[in-house]
């Protein structure tokens, strides 16, 4: 339903700018939470535009325009929280104490608004022009057009969905994490002589939704990633090492897994980045050029409402300001960690890292959202990003090393490596927004949206989220500590939570400055990924469904199998649903497939808003299980319990996707 070009109904308004905030609040602190329990982030548009459908049809003269605006703010939450996948790296590696605020939210706010800038110019060429399919910008175009059209009857927006998937996951997870009457695990171990097997699963319904959304090709990737981890690496490992004394089996199995084997998953997360890199750079460069060109037009005024950016002088100008800021912050954090650093050390470390930030980043911003409408941004690399960005500015701080000598002694040796994470942070948040604006950008341009006003409001998201996401980490990390960053004596490691990306990015960059990075299975890693991307092209050139992506086989080898199992368990959902569908007619598989969405998203968030309100149960009463009703005597009982409870509602969630079809 594209309204022509020139209808002017209200876009950019008060209360939709309001709306927008409050649903990023929300989404950002649940993709926070998520982030750092498993290394996985949602795309919120979806879910913004249907809660926004749900509450502006009570206002006066709400439109398709005035919903796309507000999912279009909203969307910064589920790609600007991807900072997260390395700024706890910093608590990790000793460096911060804590998460200071203005320097946390000037590199969220500066690297997202750059992440808009730098894609405004790619529009023409890749969103109007091109053929990318764009998976999520048209999933959220699609929800909107039917949002806007007369309700069927007996169905409204799809709010009730979310809202249920929502109540279930929160419900399961006050259950798990907060009475302690269901686990959020089992875990099995088994041996063949000296060689250790595990059989895991978590019971996070949050995952469930989100294999759902990632679908049974990224599902059979990750299990064949876990399959390669714990049916082939660990086993042999375990098999070849000897255990210390004392260590059971199954403890070496998993300091093996955590020491050596989730580096080979880190190498094949890296050339599955740059083979993503690779394979677009042509379509890139001609994709640049064809935007410079378009936007040197001198004469824009008969430019229609629908195809009109941000003015140029605008974009370079706020770039400048923004290139001044980063200095700024830089030389802060600098000064902050190493007062007594030369002139010329401080100096050239902040050019540096500035510069290669800017340009880096313009680069990582253009792939990304190609990426982003080739894939679709829940299924961009990121993370492989994020490892190939801190590698080599982790390089290029050992070569600034050479020129000022006391740059590596700065800070008690960890300047290098904290500057090489706060540096890879900016450019992870430029990524991650890059990747998010082109999908809003094909929204908007399917419903008849103004890119300029999008384009303005998606740089409010960023900064709305760059506000939450500092106090969010702070409460999280106040309540249950990262992995390896306790901040309290006596608290438990278990409930850590994980943050995987930040835990990887930490030890790469400590293990280039310190001179024992593990580089035999991060070659290893590497080695096999350019196998399994000779076999995805192979596959890719027969035809077909079937594929392998290599990201995602990477990431069933780096995540821990309590993470992998509930994503495949949603994908084979996802497929079975599919399969089921396969004979109905067109209206009714979409129907079914959009309750799925809206039912995983609601999974998403229920359960990540529960982990935060817990969180700060936690930090208000400072007790590890404040709401805890049995001691850990349960815990056996408990993990049958939640493996019951989590089969009932995975076939409730079948049966409940399943009646849309009436």
């Amino acid at each position: 339903m594209s309204h022509p070009h020139g209808q002017a109904l209200p876009e950019l308004t008060l209360r939709g700018i309001v709306l927008g905030a409050l649903i990023t609040v929300v989404f950002t602190a649940s993709n926070v939470y998520l982030g750092l329990k498993v290394g996985l982030t949602f795309a919120s548009s979806i879910p913004a535009a249907v809660i926004s459908m749900a509450v502006l049809r009570y206002c006066r003269n709400a439109n398709i325009l005035e919903n796309n605006m507000v999912q279009t703010q909203a969307s910064a939450a589920g790609t600007l929280s991807a900072i997260i996948f390395v700024l706890p790296g910093l608590l990790m590696i000793g460096f911060w104490a804590g998460f200071p605020f203005w320097q946390a939210f000037s590199i969220c706010a500066i690297g997202g608004i750059l992440g808009v800038l730098y894609t405004i110019p790619l529009r023409r060429v890749m969103v109007v022009q091109s053929t990318l399919p764009y998976p999520e910008g048209v999933a959220a175009a699609e929800i909107l057009k039917v949002g806007e059209g007369p309700s069927e009857a007996g169905r409204g927006t799809g709010a009730g969905d979310i809202a249920l998937g929502g109540v279930v996951a929160a419900l399961f997870t006050l259950l798990a994490s907060g009475f302690r009457l269901l686990a959020d695990s089992i875990s099995l171990w088994f041996s063949a002589g000296r060689a250790a097997f595990q059989l895991s699963t978590g019971f996070s319904l949050a995952l469930v939704g989100a294999g759902y959304l990632v679908g049974i090709v990224g599902g059979m990737a990750l299990l064949t990633g876990l399959v390669i981890a714990w049916g082939v690496a660990v086993p042999w490992l375990t098999l070849t090492t000897a255990q210390a004394p004392g260590q059971s089996l199954s403890e070496l199995g998993m300091a093996l897994w955590s020491s050596e084997v989730r580096f080979m998953g880190a190498g094949t997360i890296a050339i599955a980045a740059l083979w993503t890199l690779a394979t677009l750079s042509k379509s890139l460069v001609q994709g640049l050029k064809h935007a410079l060109a378009s936007s040197a037009r001198p004469d824009k005024s008969d430019i229609d409402r629908t195809d009109r950016d941000l003015p140029g002088v605008w974009i370079l100008s706020l770039a400048g300001v923004l290139l001044v800021a980063l200095v700024a912050v830089f030389a802060v954090f600098i000064q902050d960690n190493a007062p007594g650093l030369s002139s010329m050390a401080f100096w050239s470390l902040i050019i540096g890292c500035v510069l290669f930030a800017f340009v880096f980043g313009f680069l990582i911003a253009a792939a990304c959202g190609y990426m982003a409408g080739l894939v679709g941004s829940s299924s961009s690399p990121i993370s492989g990003i994020g490892i190939i960005a801190v590698i080599l500015v982790s390089l290029l701080i050992l070569a600034l090393s050479g020129i000022s000598t006391d740059i590596a002694g700065a800070a008690g040796g960890q300047l290098a490596v904290g500057l090489a994470l706060f540096t890879t942070s900016v450019i992870l948040a430029i990524a991650a927004i890059s990747n998010d604006n082109l999908q809003d950008l094909k929204t908007g341009y399917l419903v008849g949206a103004t890119p300029w006003r999008q384009q303005l409001v998606l740089i409010i998201g960023c900064v709305v989220g760059a506000l939450i996401i500092p106090p969010v980490l702070t409460l999280l990390y106040n309540a249950y500590g990262f992995t390896g960053a306790l901040p309290r004596e006596g608290m438990d490691p278990a409930q850590a939570l994980a943050a995987p990306q930040a835990t990887l990015m930490s030890q790469i960059a400590s293990g280039i400055f310190n001179r024992d990075l593990n580089t035999h299975m991060l070659l290893i890693g590497v080695a096999l990924g350019a196998v399994l991307i000779l076999v995805d092209e192979l596959l890719r050139r027969r035809g077909g469904v079937a594929r392998l992506p290599v990201l995602a086989v990477g990431l069933g080898i780096y995540l821990p199998p309590s993470v992998n199992m509930p994503l495949v368990v949603g994908a084979v959902l996802s497929w079975v649903v599919a399969r089921r569908l396969s004979r109905t007619d067109a209206s009714t598989r979409e129907r079914v497939q959009q309750r799925g969405v809206l039912l995983s998203s609601g999974l998403i968030v229920g359960e990540s808003l529960m982990g935060v309100l817990m969180a700060g149960v936690i930090g208000f009463t400072g007790s590890e299980a404040p709401l805890a009703l049995v001691g850990s005597d349960f815990a056996s009982t408990a993990q049958w319990l939640g493996l019951g409870v989590f089969t009932a509602v995975c076939v409730a969630f079948y049966r409940r996707i399943m009646a849309a079809r009436s």
